[in-house]
């Protein structure tokens, strides 16, 4: 979920009232709240705990609800888990540390720590392309193995060959989640269990029955939604995410399209091409 903001870039509670509707309404199955998308890197810890507390009451229990904690401070991020009010939550997803670069072995220290100290489920979230690291798969198979309250991985390694050493070796409890909106059909074909999605945010019906006809193993119905929301996808990360979903999101009259330094708004030929793909749906 993206997190809103008035002109005067305070959170705007009323704009993430009506996405919350919005996606709901579209046919998500879960939300996940101070991801990258949610531009949680610019929001202070008051912020953090209004939006989930917020989101957590807007949502009164019909959807399950992942909030993103992370960071490479070890220490720090299993003190912020114990100490988050995460009542009404389902799941944390942390990505793997960033700038820090800690070999194999300090991933799996990392995550070994974290296990330890999660009041709830772990979803582990590897973004190589962000964080300068990629969680190999040994050692997510490692720690899939190693500790039963990490659940899951979001992959966004993009790698198809990693993501398939992960499928065949993992635990059957574990879950193998996508992180890449436009791999998202190819993955599921070869066994990945759903999406944690950017386009669920503007266009959440047409992705969420893409997902679904791809889960069941309808690609005849699933194919032409993905060739329908392919450019769009596309064009949502062409001036950087969330620049390019709120632009759209925007102008379905969601959200207002302000994001908080450094990050800015799309540039007015990517905007421009934004809303004329939306118009299409």
């Amino acid at each position: 979920m993206v997190t809103p903001f008035n002109e005067d870039k305070s959170v705007d509670f009323g704009s993430l009232k009506k996405l919350i509707s919005y996606i709901t309404e579209g046919g998500v199955e879960f939300l996940v709240v101070l991801g990258t998308t949610g531009e949680a890197a610019t929001l202070s810890a008051e912020e953090r705990h209004k939006v989930v507390r917020f989101v957590v009451e807007q949502n009164g229990g019909k959807l399950p609800v992942v909030v993103g904690i992370g960071g490479n401070n070890t220490m720090e991020v299993a003190k912020t888990m114990k100490s988050f009010d995460l009542s009404g939550v389902d799941a944390i997803l942390s990505v793997t540390p960033f700038y820090n670069k800690p070999t194999q072995q300090g991933l799996y220290e990392h995550f070994k720590a974290l296990a330890g100290e999660s009041p709830l489920p772990l979803i582990m979230y590897n973004v190589p392309g962000r964080t300068g690291i990629n969680l190999a798969a040994e050692t997510t198979l490692r720690l899939a193995h190693d500790f039963k309250n990490i659940v899951a991985v979001k992959e966004a390694s993009g790698n198809l060959n990693q993501q398939s050493y992960i499928l065949r070796d993992k635990p059957t409890d574990f879950h193998v989640l996508s992180g890449d909106d436009g791999l998202a059909l190819p993955q599921m074909a070869l066994g990945l269990d759903g999406v944690i999605s950017v386009v669920g945010n503007c266009l959440p019906r047409e992705f969420s029955n893409m997902v679904r006809f791809a889960l069941s193993g309808d690609y005849t119905k699933a194919r032409p939604l993905h060739y329908k929301l392919v450019e769009l996808v596309d064009a949502l990360f062409v001036d950087g995410n969330p620049g390019g979903v709120k632009a759209a999101l925007a102008a379905r009259g969601v959200v207002k399209n302000i994001l908080r330094l450094p990050l800015v708004p799309v540039n007015a030929n990517v905007h421009a091409k934004l809303e004329k793909l939306m118009a299409g749906f």
